[in-house]
């Protein structure tokens, strides 16, 4: 068991060696991060420093918390329970069943997904005559996310005077919080907020978890956002053993609340910490991270590091310009197929673009010329309306007080039980405080429906009855069957043939199968709850085409990279919003889709990019000025195809003041529009 020690290099070795005290670990892209924090896990294990439920390692994905089980399993050669090995929200989720009292809850509390929140939020809307074309309720979800991210619950939040929308937004809120309680239910950011909330007010508890937790292991720490922070050093014990591996190069994610903050001030707030450089790269050849790291450079705000390989120099750095977006997706297929399919498999390829709206032209192309492609990132199994209907007929059989799943299923398949019905049932339940399913049952006492509508929900109150019977004896992925047959939403699919029909009963045959992978129907929900987006299956050979920010953990042979344009590439939203932050961050977002590439990369420009139907002129991005000269075929013969005068010296591209007075970019623009 000890070879896997022999493995590691002298950075690697030092990392996992040294146990005690607070660590932080900058691990470069293709450093062997995971393999760090694997054999650290495994070291202490071996040298019984701590039990397995005495460690807590926390992960952004479900796919990297099972990469990491496996390969703990396979040095260690036990299937020790790694129990506290998981994601923030799944390990959150742990803490608040078992303390759900303590924060209002019951232990059986719903997780509410995206169109359940956004659902519930327009329903608030309505009742407080918010114009939802004012003001939409995907921004009141996000503002609400962001108020979360913070710690803030709705008494807690200060107002932007600026922001002439947000007491508006915070009345929602407020509403929307008390409602979800109404429900037992969370969103994903109650989950953390509750658990901060929990330790904050119970020392007791608190203390249970930072004695337990011997060792603490936090991968991707970069992309933690304030309210995951405060999480972690809140249970992080009085020894301070926690260790966060990252890269501060590669934190792409603020979007989404991410705090680079977090990993850059990790020594003020732990001034003992030990600091571990991973710079050694495994995965790419030396002219790709040369390139990258030459970019990176320009970055002020970082810790700072050079990758460096053993391994071969490689190809040069492709940078190819195209007269518009078609021809680059022209261009792109040619390389496809003249050189890269004939020696590699198509999954090895990616096509890594900024904005998504990107894709189409290399969809049309190649559907074109019959290159097989996957668009990562597209609707989610889960998702689909006819797994979604399955699902909330699991949930409302789980838990009677789960409203938004018992008002999807009322009337699906059709019972004569619409909008009538349901408003019927909303205002009972509003007016006497109960759950949609008891406000039924007591109208039904009432004999308030119509012959019909009280058949059809007397019928459905029965079934939802008798399947909680089942539910006591029978397996969950039989009981969905039984639900599936008994509630006529089987029969709906079977009677209409058409294509689109036969799909969808294919999905709810995959769903079946895949209910086969729990024990229960709770560990299911919790599942289907927690899935992200990066969990995807991959089949057949296809060129994978996704944002650089999906790619972000990934690794191909080739990658392209199209669409280096000002505007683009760097993003001018994020430009206008955030300045020279946003400016860094997209050169890491750069530095990341570079990265990706393990022997050849190809960068691209386009002189013209279609926007809103229209063709626009564009500029080459600020980042084709960044690359270095060395390592960097600048390909003359796609510029020759525009301008027999363009060429690709550096100074010619942009000036020291980043603007663009190019000559040769002019004439060339001039050619264009003639």
């Amino acid at each position: 068991m000890r070879d896997f020690l022999q493995k590691l290099n002298n950075e690697q070795k030092s990392a996992v060696l040294n146990t005690e005290g607070p660590s932080l670990v900058v691990a470069g892209a293709g450093s062997g991060k995971t393999r760090v924090l694997t054999s650290r896990l495994a070291y202490i294990l071996e040298q019984k420093k701590a039990f397995p439920n005495q460690i807590l390692c926390v992960t952004f994905t479900n796919k990297a918390a099972r990469e990491m089980r496996q390969r703990v399993i396979k040095i260690t050669g036990k299937m020790d329970s790694l129990a506290w090995l998981g994601t923030f929200h799944s390990i959150s989720v742990k803490f608040l069943r078992r303390h759900a009292e303590a924060i209002g809850l019951k232990s059986n509390f719903t997780i509410l997904d995206t169109d359940d929140q956004k659902k519930l939020i327009k329903n608030i809307c309505k009742s407080e005559n918010i114009d939802a074309k004012k003001i939409s309720p995907q921004f009141i979800m996000a503002l609400i996310d962001q108020w979360k991210n913070k710690g803030f619950l709705p008494d807690e939040v200060k107002l932007n005077k600026k922001n002439l929308f947000e007491s508006q937004i915070l009345k929602v809120y407020k509403i929307y919080q008390n409602k979800i309680r109404d429900l037992n239910a969370c969103d994903f950011g109650d989950l953390i907020l509750y658990c901060v909330k929990l330790f904050e007010k119970n020392q007791d508890i608190r203390n249970i978890y930072s004695n337990n937790f011997k060792y603490i292991l936090v991968d991707e720490y970069q992309d933690t956002n304030f309210i995951q922070n405060k999480w972690l050093n809140l249970i992080v014990n009085k020894n301070k053993n926690i260790c966060c591996v990252g890269d501060d190069d590669q934190s792409i994610y603020s979007w989404r609340g991410a705090e680079i903050k977090n990993f850059l001030s990790f020594d003020k707030v732990y001034p003992e910490c030990k600091i571990f450089r991973l710079e050694q790269n495994y995965r790419s050849t030396k002219n790709i991270l040369d390139a990258a790291s030459f970019l990176i450079s320009h970055n002020k705000d970082r810790l700072g590091k050079k990758l460096w390989s053993e391994g071969e120099k490689g190809e040069d750095v492709k940078l190819n310009c195209y007269k518009n977006g078609k021809d680059e997706a022209v261009g792109i297929g040619e390389i496809l197929e003249e050189d890269i399919k004939k020696k590699e498999s198509l999954n090895d390829v990616a096509i890594l673009v900024r904005a998504i709206y990107q894709t189409r032209e290399f969809e049309e192309r190649f559907l074109k010329i019959g290159i097989n492609y996957r668009i990562i990132g597209g609707i989610k199994f889960y998702e689909r309306a006819e797994v979604k209907d399955a699902i909330c007929y699991l949930r409302i059989v789980s838990q009677k007080y789960d409203d938004l799943a018992f008002e999807r299923i009322l009337n699906i398949p059709r019972r004569g039980l619409g909008e009538a019905t349901t408003k019927q049932l909303h205002e009972h339940s509003s007016r006497n405080k109960t759950c949609l399913e008891d406000s039924a049952r007591k109208l039904l006492q009432l004999n308030n429906f119509k012959p019909k509508v009280r058949a059809s929900l007397k019928q459905l109150l029965e079934l939802i009855s008798k399947w909680r019977a089942d539910h006591k004896n029978k397996k969950h992925f039989d009981l969905l069957k039984i639900i599936l047959d008994e509630s006529g939403y089987s029969s709906m699919l079977k009677n209409k043939k058409d294509v689109e029909n036969e799909s969808r009963i294919e999905n709810l045959k995959e769903l079946l199968r895949a209910m086969h992978d729990y024990d229960n129907l709770q560990g299911f929900l919790e599942h289907v709850a927690l899935a992200t987006s990066i969990d995807q299956e991959w089949e057949d050979e296809k060129v994978n085409i996704m944002t650089m920010h999906a790619a972000k953990g990934l690794e191909f042979m080739t990658v392209f990279l199209p669409g280096w344009e000002e505007g683009l590439f760097p993003h001018q939203k994020s430009l206008d919003e955030k300045g020279d932050f946003a400016l860094e961050e997209e050169r890491r977002l750069a530095y990341v889709g570079i990265t990706r590439a393990q022997k050849k990369a190809y960068i691209s420009f386009a002189m013209k990019r279609t926007w809103h139907g229209e063709y626009m002129d564009s500029l080459p991005s600020r980042f084709v000025n960044e690359l270095p000269e060395e390592g960097v075929q600048k390909n003359e013969e796609h510029v020759n195809e525009v301008s027999d005068d363009f060429d690709f010296n550096q100074d010619n591209l942009i000036d020291d003041n980043e603007e663009y007075r190019s000559p040769g970019w002019a004439r060339l623009k001039k050619k264009l529009t003639k």
